[in-house]
Protein backbone atom coordinates (compact mmCIF):
# COMPACT_ATOMS: atom_id res chain seq x y z
CA UNK A 1 0.00 0.00 0.00
CA UNK A 2 2.72 2.09 1.11
CA UNK A 3 4.62 1.05 -2.40
CA UNK A 4 1.57 1.46 -3.93
CA UNK A 5 0.91 5.13 -2.36
CA UNK A 6 4.45 6.01 -2.98
CA UNK A 7 3.47 5.15 -6.77
CA UNK A 8 0.59 6.93 -7.26
CA UNK A 9 2.37 10.13 -5.22
CA UNK A 10 5.17 10.04 -8.26
CA UNK A 11 2.82 9.26 -10.64
CA UNK A 12 0.12 12.37 -9.93
CA UNK A 13 2.36 15.32 -10.57
CA UNK A 14 3.51 13.92 -14.05
CA UNK A 15 -0.52 13.25 -14.72
CA UNK A 16 -1.64 16.20 -13.93
CA UNK A 17 0.72 18.21 -15.81
CA UNK A 18 0.01 16.23 -18.81
CA UNK A 19 -3.67 16.91 -18.27
CA UNK A 20 -3.09 20.64 -18.37
CA UNK A 21 -0.95 20.08 -21.14
CA UNK A 22 -3.56 18.47 -23.02
CA UNK A 23 -6.84 21.03 -21.55
CA UNK A 24 -4.28 24.03 -23.28
CA UNK A 25 -3.78 22.71 -26.58
CA UNK A 26 -6.93 21.72 -26.88
CA UNK A 27 -8.40 25.12 -25.94
CA UNK A 28 -5.96 26.37 -28.60
CA UNK A 29 -7.61 23.80 -30.97
CA UNK A 30 -10.89 24.90 -29.98
CA UNK A 31 -10.51 28.73 -30.58
CA UNK A 32 -8.69 28.75 -33.69
CA UNK A 33 -11.93 26.45 -34.98
CA UNK A 34 -13.94 28.54 -33.68
CA UNK A 35 -12.31 31.63 -34.93
CA UNK A 36 -12.17 30.51 -38.36
CA UNK A 37 -15.43 29.23 -38.21
CA UNK A 38 -17.88 31.49 -36.18
CA UNK A 39 -16.95 35.57 -35.99
CA UNK A 40 -16.27 36.63 -32.37
CA UNK A 41 -19.19 38.44 -30.54
CA UNK A 42 -19.32 42.52 -31.22
CA UNK A 43 -18.24 44.54 -28.42
CA UNK A 44 -20.89 46.88 -27.10
CA UNK A 45 -21.50 50.17 -28.94
CA UNK A 46 -18.97 49.18 -31.23
CA UNK A 47 -20.18 48.89 -35.17
CA UNK A 48 -20.60 46.30 -37.62
CA UNK A 49 -17.49 45.78 -39.97
CA UNK A 50 -17.75 46.59 -43.57
CA UNK A 51 -15.41 44.11 -45.62
CA UNK A 52 -13.14 46.57 -47.80
CA UNK A 53 -15.15 49.79 -47.47
CA UNK A 54 -14.39 49.64 -43.73
CA UNK A 55 -11.00 49.47 -43.75
CA UNK A 56 -10.35 51.75 -46.81
CA UNK A 57 -12.92 54.29 -44.82
CA UNK A 58 -11.89 53.38 -41.63
CA UNK A 59 -15.63 53.65 -40.38
CA UNK A 60 -15.42 51.11 -37.29
CA UNK A 61 -12.08 52.24 -36.54
CA UNK A 62 -13.56 55.71 -35.79
CA UNK A 63 -16.27 54.77 -34.16
CA UNK A 64 -18.71 55.69 -36.94
CA UNK A 65 -21.44 53.13 -39.04
CA UNK A 66 -22.49 52.78 -42.88
CA UNK A 67 -25.82 54.55 -42.03
CA UNK A 68 -24.40 57.84 -40.49
CA UNK A 69 -21.64 58.38 -42.78
CA UNK A 70 -24.68 58.28 -45.32
CA UNK A 71 -26.99 60.52 -43.46
CA UNK A 72 -23.67 62.99 -42.55
CA UNK A 73 -23.76 63.06 -46.67
CA UNK A 74 -27.03 63.79 -47.29
CA UNK A 75 -27.36 66.69 -44.18
CA UNK A 76 -23.68 68.22 -45.79
CA UNK A 77 -25.72 68.26 -49.16
CA UNK A 78 -28.54 69.99 -47.79
CA UNK A 79 -26.72 72.44 -45.68
CA UNK A 80 -24.48 73.71 -48.37
CA UNK A 81 -26.65 73.46 -52.01
CA UNK A 82 -27.65 76.80 -51.55
CA UNK A 83 -23.91 77.25 -53.27
CA UNK A 84 -25.25 76.03 -56.70
CA UNK A 85 -27.73 79.36 -56.62
CA UNK A 86 -25.93 81.68 -55.11
CA UNK A 87 -22.13 81.36 -56.39
CA UNK A 88 -24.07 82.10 -59.89
CA UNK A 89 -26.02 85.19 -58.24
CA UNK A 90 -22.22 86.30 -57.35
CA UNK A 91 -20.19 85.89 -60.16
CA UNK A 92 -23.10 86.26 -62.86
CA UNK A 93 -23.59 90.13 -61.61
CA UNK A 94 -20.31 91.11 -61.67
CA UNK A 95 -19.18 92.42 -65.20
CA UNK A 96 -15.02 92.08 -66.37
CA UNK A 97 -13.26 95.44 -67.56
CA UNK A 98 -14.91 94.56 -71.77
CA UNK A 99 -18.70 94.96 -69.48
CA UNK A 100 -18.90 90.84 -69.73
CA UNK A 101 -20.78 88.58 -67.88
CA UNK A 102 -20.56 85.07 -67.13
CA UNK A 103 -23.66 82.66 -68.35
CA UNK A 104 -25.80 81.39 -65.49
CA UNK A 105 -26.59 78.25 -66.49
CA UNK A 106 -23.21 77.94 -66.99
CA UNK A 107 -22.10 78.76 -64.06
CA UNK A 108 -24.61 76.60 -62.09
CA UNK A 109 -22.89 73.73 -64.38
CA UNK A 110 -19.48 74.89 -62.94
CA UNK A 111 -20.39 75.14 -59.11
CA UNK A 112 -21.90 71.70 -59.21
CA UNK A 113 -19.25 70.15 -61.08
CA UNK A 114 -16.40 71.60 -59.40
CA UNK A 115 -17.93 70.27 -55.55
CA UNK A 116 -18.30 66.75 -56.91
CA UNK A 117 -15.22 66.50 -57.89
CA UNK A 118 -12.96 68.01 -55.34
CA UNK A 119 -15.77 66.91 -52.50
CA UNK A 120 -15.44 62.95 -53.80
CA UNK A 121 -11.40 64.18 -54.14
CA UNK A 122 -11.31 64.99 -50.46
CA UNK A 123 -13.31 61.69 -49.51
CA UNK A 124 -11.15 59.23 -51.28
CA UNK A 125 -8.05 61.09 -50.53
CA UNK A 126 -8.10 62.83 -47.49
CA UNK A 127 -10.54 60.39 -45.82
CA UNK A 128 -12.42 63.32 -43.93
CA UNK A 129 -16.18 64.52 -44.03
CA UNK A 130 -15.26 67.76 -45.54
CA UNK A 131 -16.99 68.81 -48.60
CA UNK A 132 -16.46 71.52 -50.87
CA UNK A 133 -17.12 74.01 -53.19
CA UNK A 134 -16.99 77.65 -54.07
CA UNK A 135 -15.86 79.81 -51.68
CA UNK A 136 -18.31 82.86 -50.59
CA UNK A 137 -15.00 85.11 -49.74
CA UNK A 138 -13.07 84.10 -52.38
CA UNK A 139 -16.30 84.47 -55.29
CA UNK A 140 -16.70 88.12 -53.77
CA UNK A 141 -12.90 88.57 -54.37
CA UNK A 142 -13.09 87.73 -58.07
CA UNK A 143 -16.18 89.18 -58.35
CA UNK A 144 -15.51 92.88 -56.83
CA UNK A 145 -11.61 92.93 -57.17
CA UNK A 146 -10.37 91.28 -59.77
CA UNK A 147 -13.13 90.91 -62.88
CA UNK A 148 -13.69 94.62 -63.08
CA UNK A 149 -9.65 95.05 -63.99
CA UNK A 150 -9.40 92.40 -66.41
CA UNK A 151 -11.05 89.46 -68.62
CA UNK A 152 -13.13 86.52 -66.68
CA UNK A 153 -10.10 83.95 -68.04
CA UNK A 154 -7.58 86.39 -66.67
CA UNK A 155 -9.11 86.40 -63.22
CA UNK A 156 -9.56 82.73 -62.98
CA UNK A 157 -6.23 82.30 -64.27
CA UNK A 158 -5.06 84.38 -60.84
CA UNK A 159 -7.34 81.59 -58.97
CA UNK A 160 -5.94 78.88 -60.38
CA UNK A 161 -2.03 80.39 -59.35
CA UNK A 162 -2.99 80.93 -56.02
CA UNK A 163 -4.20 76.77 -55.88
CA UNK A 164 -1.10 76.15 -57.16
CA UNK A 165 1.02 78.13 -54.65
CA UNK A 166 -1.18 76.73 -51.97
CA UNK A 167 -0.01 73.29 -53.49
CA UNK A 168 3.74 74.46 -53.24
CA UNK A 169 3.50 75.21 -49.69
CA UNK A 170 1.72 71.96 -48.54
CA UNK A 171 4.29 70.46 -50.61
CA UNK A 172 7.25 72.30 -48.58
CA UNK A 173 5.80 71.69 -45.16
CA UNK A 174 4.98 75.07 -44.36
CA UNK A 175 1.62 75.08 -44.24
CA UNK A 176 1.30 72.30 -41.99
CA UNK A 177 3.71 73.82 -40.04
CA UNK A 178 1.82 77.03 -39.33
CA UNK A 179 -1.27 74.82 -38.66
CA UNK A 180 0.80 72.72 -35.85
CA UNK A 181 2.51 75.96 -34.47
CA UNK A 182 -1.05 77.37 -33.64
CA UNK A 183 -1.49 76.88 -29.75
CA UNK A 184 -4.17 74.20 -28.47
CA UNK A 185 -6.25 77.19 -26.74
CA UNK A 186 -5.94 79.04 -29.92
CA UNK A 187 -7.22 76.08 -31.55
CA UNK A 188 -10.29 75.34 -29.64
CA UNK A 189 -11.02 79.08 -29.96
CA UNK A 190 -10.84 78.72 -33.58
CA UNK A 191 -13.27 76.32 -33.43
CA UNK A 192 -15.35 78.01 -31.32
CA UNK A 193 -14.96 80.74 -33.46
CA UNK A 194 -16.91 78.92 -36.24
CA UNK A 195 -19.31 77.53 -34.41
CA UNK A 196 -20.31 81.02 -33.77
CA UNK A 197 -20.09 82.44 -37.31
CA UNK A 198 -22.12 79.07 -38.81
CA UNK A 199 -24.97 80.07 -35.96
CA UNK A 200 -24.80 83.47 -37.83
CA UNK A 201 -24.93 82.49 -41.05
CA UNK A 202 -27.77 80.33 -39.84
CA UNK A 203 -29.95 82.96 -38.52
CA UNK A 204 -29.18 85.72 -41.31
CA UNK A 205 -29.59 82.98 -44.23
CA UNK A 206 -32.87 82.04 -42.90
CA UNK A 207 -34.03 85.62 -42.34
CA UNK A 208 -34.55 85.49 -38.41
CA UNK A 209 -32.24 88.60 -38.18
CA UNK A 210 -31.24 90.72 -40.94
CA UNK A 211 -29.27 93.63 -42.05
CA UNK A 212 -30.63 97.34 -41.14
CA UNK A 213 -29.89 99.40 -44.28
CA UNK A 214 -27.39 102.04 -44.33
CA UNK A 215 -30.60 104.72 -45.08
CA UNK A 216 -31.74 103.97 -41.55
CA UNK A 217 -28.94 105.91 -39.47
CA UNK A 218 -28.04 103.68 -37.28
CA UNK A 219 -25.19 102.03 -35.62
CA UNK A 220 -27.25 98.90 -35.08
CA UNK A 221 -26.17 96.53 -38.23
CA UNK A 222 -28.68 93.31 -37.35
CA UNK A 223 -32.57 93.41 -36.40
CA UNK A 224 -34.77 90.94 -35.97
CA UNK A 225 -36.56 89.52 -38.99
CA UNK A 226 -36.93 91.86 -41.72
CA UNK A 227 -38.38 94.69 -40.38
CA UNK A 228 -37.39 94.19 -36.24
CA UNK A 229 -40.67 91.76 -35.98
CA UNK A 230 -40.95 87.91 -36.77
CA UNK A 231 -43.42 87.69 -39.55
CA UNK A 232 -44.35 85.77 -42.39
CA UNK A 233 -43.96 81.99 -43.66
CA UNK A 234 -40.49 81.65 -44.14
CA UNK A 235 -39.74 82.65 -40.60
CA UNK A 236 -41.95 79.97 -39.41
CA UNK A 237 -40.78 77.09 -41.09
CA UNK A 238 -36.71 78.27 -39.37
CA UNK A 239 -38.74 78.23 -35.98
CA UNK A 240 -40.06 75.43 -36.04
CA UNK A 241 -36.89 73.54 -37.79
CA UNK A 242 -34.88 74.89 -35.19
CA UNK A 243 -36.84 73.32 -32.62
CA UNK A 244 -37.95 70.08 -34.25
CA UNK A 245 -33.44 69.71 -34.29
CA UNK A 246 -33.18 70.64 -30.75
CA UNK A 247 -35.75 68.10 -29.94
CA UNK A 248 -34.44 65.13 -31.77
CA UNK A 249 -31.16 65.96 -30.67
CA UNK A 250 -31.71 66.05 -26.67
CA UNK A 251 -33.79 62.82 -27.19
CA UNK A 252 -30.51 61.25 -29.02
CA UNK A 253 -32.58 60.64 -32.36
CA UNK A 254 -30.70 59.09 -35.13
CA UNK A 255 -30.56 61.55 -38.41
CA UNK A 256 -31.92 64.41 -36.12
CA UNK A 257 -30.55 66.59 -38.31
CA UNK A 258 -31.51 65.13 -41.85
CA UNK A 259 -34.89 64.35 -40.25
CA UNK A 260 -35.30 68.19 -39.25
CA UNK A 261 -34.17 68.97 -42.98
CA UNK A 262 -36.81 66.56 -44.79
CA UNK A 263 -39.58 67.29 -42.59
CA UNK A 264 -39.29 71.30 -42.44
CA UNK A 265 -38.73 71.21 -46.76
CA UNK A 266 -42.42 68.83 -47.13
CA UNK A 267 -43.94 71.80 -44.32
CA UNK A 268 -42.78 74.53 -46.81
CA UNK A 269 -43.58 72.77 -49.77
CA UNK A 270 -47.03 72.58 -48.12
CA UNK A 271 -47.02 76.38 -47.12
CA UNK A 272 -45.97 77.75 -50.41
CA UNK A 273 -49.05 75.55 -52.18
CA UNK A 274 -51.51 76.66 -50.08
CA UNK A 275 -50.51 80.30 -48.76
CA UNK A 276 -48.85 83.41 -50.66
CA UNK A 277 -45.96 83.79 -49.68
CA UNK A 278 -44.14 87.05 -51.04
CA UNK A 279 -40.81 85.77 -51.63
CA UNK A 280 -38.91 82.67 -49.23
CA UNK A 281 -35.05 83.89 -50.79
CA UNK A 282 -32.79 82.08 -53.09
CA UNK A 283 -34.90 78.84 -53.14
CA UNK A 284 -38.64 78.62 -53.61
CA UNK A 285 -39.46 75.13 -52.34
CA UNK A 286 -41.77 73.90 -55.04
CA UNK A 287 -41.63 70.92 -57.09
CA UNK A 288 -40.38 71.97 -60.63
CA UNK A 289 -42.04 71.25 -63.89
CA UNK A 290 -39.25 69.74 -65.54
CA UNK A 291 -36.76 68.29 -62.62
CA UNK A 292 -34.29 67.82 -65.07
CA UNK A 293 -31.86 70.14 -67.22
CA UNK A 294 -28.84 69.68 -69.34
CA UNK A 295 -25.28 71.28 -68.15
CA UNK A 296 -23.35 73.49 -69.54
CA UNK A 297 -19.67 73.05 -69.61
CA UNK A 298 -19.04 76.19 -71.57
CA UNK A 299 -16.86 77.78 -68.87
CA UNK A 300 -14.67 74.82 -68.44
CA UNK A 301 -11.16 75.54 -69.06
CA UNK A 302 -11.94 79.33 -70.36
CA UNK A 303 -8.78 80.18 -68.18
CA UNK A 304 -5.84 82.57 -69.21
CA UNK A 305 -2.81 82.01 -66.53
CA UNK A 306 -0.77 85.35 -67.29
CA UNK A 307 -2.97 87.67 -69.00
CA UNK A 308 -4.37 89.42 -66.13
CA UNK A 309 -0.61 90.54 -65.11
CA UNK A 310 -0.44 92.15 -68.47
CA UNK A 311 -3.31 94.08 -67.27
CA UNK A 312 -2.43 95.21 -64.19
CA UNK A 313 1.16 95.00 -63.90
CA UNK A 314 3.38 92.31 -62.01
CA UNK A 315 3.29 93.74 -58.74
CA UNK A 316 -0.89 94.41 -58.58
CA UNK A 317 -0.87 90.78 -60.04
CA UNK A 318 1.08 89.14 -57.07
CA UNK A 319 -0.98 91.07 -54.85
CA UNK A 320 -4.36 89.99 -56.23
CA UNK A 321 -2.89 85.97 -56.44
CA UNK A 322 -1.82 86.88 -52.60
CA UNK A 323 -5.27 88.25 -51.55
CA UNK A 324 -6.77 85.09 -52.96
CA UNK A 325 -4.04 83.02 -51.65
CA UNK A 326 -4.70 84.59 -47.50
CA UNK A 327 -8.41 83.95 -48.14
CA UNK A 328 -8.30 80.16 -49.09
CA UNK A 329 -5.39 79.51 -46.92
CA UNK A 330 -6.84 80.49 -44.11
CA UNK A 331 -10.44 80.32 -44.19
CA UNK A 332 -10.04 76.46 -45.04
CA UNK A 333 -7.34 76.06 -42.20
CA UNK A 334 -9.68 77.08 -39.67
CA UNK A 335 -13.20 74.95 -41.03
CA UNK A 336 -10.00 72.25 -41.21
CA UNK A 337 -9.18 72.62 -37.52
CA UNK A 338 -12.98 73.29 -36.14
CA UNK A 339 -14.27 70.13 -38.10
CA UNK A 340 -11.51 67.93 -37.14
CA UNK A 341 -11.17 69.10 -33.48
CA UNK A 342 -15.48 68.56 -33.50
CA UNK A 343 -15.20 65.28 -35.47
CA UNK A 344 -12.62 63.52 -33.06
CA UNK A 345 -10.08 63.21 -35.40
CA UNK A 346 -7.37 64.91 -33.79
CA UNK A 347 -4.70 63.51 -31.13
CA UNK A 348 -3.55 64.06 -28.21
CA UNK A 349 -1.57 66.88 -29.24
CA UNK A 350 -4.60 68.45 -30.90
CA UNK A 351 -3.02 67.26 -34.47
CA UNK A 352 -4.61 65.82 -37.56
CA UNK A 353 -3.13 62.53 -38.70
CA UNK A 354 -2.15 62.56 -42.55
CA UNK A 355 -3.38 66.13 -42.68
CA UNK A 356 -0.78 67.31 -45.70
CA UNK A 357 -3.14 65.18 -47.88
CA UNK A 358 -6.76 66.99 -46.88
CA UNK A 359 -4.35 70.03 -47.25
CA UNK A 360 -3.01 68.91 -50.59
CA UNK A 361 -6.54 68.40 -51.70
CA UNK A 362 -7.39 71.35 -50.53
CA UNK A 363 -4.50 73.66 -52.87
CA UNK A 364 -6.01 71.48 -56.07
CA UNK A 365 -9.51 72.38 -55.35
CA UNK A 366 -8.46 75.95 -55.19
CA UNK A 367 -6.88 76.04 -58.78
CA UNK A 368 -9.67 73.40 -60.07
CA UNK A 369 -12.37 76.10 -59.10
CA UNK A 370 -10.48 78.56 -61.15
CA UNK A 371 -10.36 76.04 -64.25
CA UNK A 372 -14.35 75.44 -63.84
CA UNK A 373 -14.58 79.49 -64.10
CA UNK A 374 -16.53 78.68 -60.37
CA UNK A 375 -14.01 80.85 -58.77
CA UNK A 376 -11.46 79.27 -55.99
CA UNK A 377 -13.13 76.45 -54.39
CA UNK A 378 -12.62 75.52 -50.37
CA UNK A 379 -13.69 73.90 -47.65
CA UNK A 380 -17.17 74.58 -46.20
CA UNK A 381 -18.00 74.94 -42.99
CA UNK A 382 -21.36 73.72 -43.14
CA UNK A 383 -19.77 70.43 -43.55
CA UNK A 384 -20.87 70.57 -39.23
CA UNK A 385 -23.95 69.23 -40.30
CA UNK A 386 -22.69 66.14 -41.71
CA UNK A 387 -20.61 65.72 -38.38
CA UNK A 388 -23.59 66.43 -36.37
CA UNK A 389 -25.35 63.66 -37.93
CA UNK A 390 -22.37 61.47 -36.94
CA UNK A 391 -20.29 62.00 -39.87
CA UNK A 392 -16.31 60.54 -39.03
CA UNK A 393 -14.66 59.75 -42.32
CA UNK A 394 -14.32 60.61 -45.96
CA UNK A 395 -17.56 58.00 -46.75
CA UNK A 396 -19.90 60.78 -46.21
CA UNK A 397 -17.88 62.64 -49.22
CA UNK A 398 -18.82 60.28 -51.46
CA UNK A 399 -22.29 60.58 -50.51
CA UNK A 400 -21.99 64.51 -50.99
CA UNK A 401 -19.70 64.50 -53.94
CA UNK A 402 -22.39 62.38 -55.81
CA UNK A 403 -25.08 63.97 -54.95
CA UNK A 404 -23.35 67.61 -56.37
CA UNK A 405 -22.91 65.15 -59.29
CA UNK A 406 -26.34 64.95 -59.73
CA UNK A 407 -27.18 68.13 -59.11
CA UNK A 408 -25.67 68.66 -62.66
CA UNK A 409 -29.13 66.63 -64.20
CA UNK A 410 -31.40 67.48 -61.27
CA UNK A 411 -30.36 71.13 -59.92
CA UNK A 412 -34.04 71.93 -59.85
CA UNK A 413 -34.79 69.23 -57.49
CA UNK A 414 -31.19 69.87 -55.94
CA UNK A 415 -32.60 73.40 -54.93
CA UNK A 416 -35.79 72.82 -53.95
CA UNK A 417 -34.30 72.92 -50.28
CA UNK A 418 -35.84 76.35 -48.87
CA UNK A 419 -32.71 77.53 -46.83
CA UNK A 420 -35.30 77.96 -43.73
CA UNK A 421 -35.18 74.01 -43.71
CA UNK A 422 -31.71 73.75 -43.89
CA UNK A 423 -30.25 76.44 -41.41
CA UNK A 424 -31.55 75.32 -38.54
CA UNK A 425 -28.98 72.32 -38.72
CA UNK A 426 -26.33 74.98 -38.47
CA UNK A 427 -27.17 76.55 -35.01
CA UNK A 428 -27.63 72.94 -33.54
CA UNK A 429 -24.13 72.06 -34.81
CA UNK A 430 -23.07 75.60 -33.68
CA UNK A 431 -23.98 74.85 -30.24
CA UNK A 432 -22.48 71.34 -30.34
CA UNK A 433 -18.95 73.20 -30.92
CA UNK A 434 -19.64 75.54 -28.33
CA UNK A 435 -20.46 73.09 -25.61
CA UNK A 436 -18.15 70.78 -26.70
CA UNK A 437 -14.89 73.68 -26.84
CA UNK A 438 -15.17 76.29 -24.60
CA UNK A 439 -14.25 74.16 -21.49
CA UNK A 440 -10.64 72.96 -23.03
CA UNK A 441 -9.54 76.52 -23.02
CA UNK A 442 -7.38 77.84 -20.31
CA UNK A 443 -8.81 81.33 -19.21
CA UNK A 444 -6.74 82.13 -16.36
CA UNK A 445 -4.03 82.47 -19.07
CA UNK A 446 -4.43 85.74 -20.91
CA UNK A 447 -1.87 85.38 -23.21
CA UNK A 448 -4.21 82.51 -24.54
CA UNK A 449 -7.85 83.55 -23.45
CA UNK A 450 -7.69 86.55 -24.98
CA UNK A 451 -6.72 85.58 -28.44
CA UNK A 452 -9.02 83.20 -28.38
CA UNK A 453 -11.69 85.41 -27.18
CA UNK A 454 -11.01 87.89 -29.96
CA UNK A 455 -10.61 85.08 -32.56
CA UNK A 456 -14.41 84.12 -31.56
CA UNK A 457 -15.82 87.07 -31.89
CA UNK A 458 -14.41 88.36 -34.68
CA UNK A 459 -15.04 85.52 -37.21
CA UNK A 460 -19.23 86.17 -36.60
CA UNK A 461 -18.71 89.96 -36.65
CA UNK A 462 -16.50 90.40 -39.45
CA UNK A 463 -18.48 87.43 -41.75
CA UNK A 464 -14.92 85.82 -42.01
CA UNK A 465 -12.82 82.81 -40.67
CA UNK A 466 -9.49 84.32 -42.11
CA UNK A 467 -10.41 87.86 -40.10
CA UNK A 468 -10.87 86.21 -36.89
CA UNK A 469 -7.89 83.74 -37.08
CA UNK A 470 -5.39 86.77 -38.29
CA UNK A 471 -7.04 89.04 -35.41
CA UNK A 472 -6.55 85.96 -33.01
CA UNK A 473 -2.68 85.17 -34.55
CA UNK A 474 -1.77 89.06 -34.20
CA UNK A 475 -3.36 89.53 -30.54
CA UNK A 476 -1.40 86.12 -29.34
CA UNK A 477 2.26 87.60 -30.55
CA UNK A 478 1.47 90.82 -29.02
CA UNK A 479 0.51 89.89 -25.17
CA UNK A 480 3.45 86.96 -25.45
CA UNK A 481 5.74 89.91 -26.33
CA UNK A 482 4.45 92.04 -23.68
CA UNK A 483 4.67 89.76 -21.31
CA UNK A 484 8.17 88.50 -21.41
CA UNK A 485 7.64 85.20 -23.13
CA UNK A 486 8.57 85.31 -27.04
CA UNK A 487 11.04 82.49 -26.48
CA UNK A 488 7.35 80.66 -26.01
CA UNK A 489 6.11 82.10 -29.83
CA UNK A 490 6.53 79.45 -32.54
CA UNK A 491 8.66 80.94 -35.30
CA UNK A 492 5.69 80.18 -37.39
CA UNK A 493 3.67 82.50 -35.61
CA UNK A 494 5.97 85.19 -36.21
CA UNK A 495 5.41 85.45 -39.71
CA UNK A 496 1.67 84.43 -40.44
CA UNK A 497 1.29 87.55 -37.92
CA UNK A 498 3.53 89.26 -40.23
CA UNK A 499 1.70 88.53 -43.37
CA UNK A 500 -1.80 89.56 -41.80
CA UNK A 501 -0.39 92.79 -40.78
CA UNK A 502 0.91 93.45 -43.97
CA UNK A 503 -2.46 92.56 -45.58
CA UNK A 504 -4.68 94.99 -42.94
CA UNK A 505 -2.08 97.90 -44.04
CA UNK A 506 -2.35 96.87 -47.79
CA UNK A 507 -5.64 99.48 -47.85
CA UNK A 508 -3.32 102.28 -46.27
CA UNK A 509 -0.57 101.67 -48.28
CA UNK A 510 -2.59 101.52 -51.35
CA UNK A 511 -1.71 98.52 -52.58
CA UNK A 512 -5.50 97.33 -52.93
Amino acid sequence: MTEGGETRSRLIPSQARYFRTSRILEVIRMSTSATAKVPAPEKPGVPPRYGALDRYFKISERGSSLSREIRGGFATFFAMAYIIVLNPIILGSAKDMYGHQLDNGQLVTATALTAAFTTLLMGVIGNVPIALAAGLGVNTVVALQLAPRMSWPDAMGMVVLAGFVVMLLVASGLRERVMAAVPFGLRKGIAIGIGLFIMLIGLVDSGFVSRIPDAAHTTVPLQLGADGHLNGWPVLVFVLGVLLTLALLVRKVPGAILISIVAMTVVAVIINAVAHVPSWGLTTPKWPGNPVSSPDFGLVGQVSLFGGFHKVGVLNGVLFVFTVLLSSFFDAMGTIMGIGDEAKLTNAEGQMPGINKVLFVDGIAVAAGGATSSSGTTCFVESTAGVGEGARTGFANIVTGLLFAAALFLTPVATMVPSQAATPALLAVGFLILAGSIREIDWSDFTIAVPAFVTMLMMPFTYSITNGIGMGFITFVVLRLATGRAREIPAAMYVVSAVFAFYYLMPALGLT
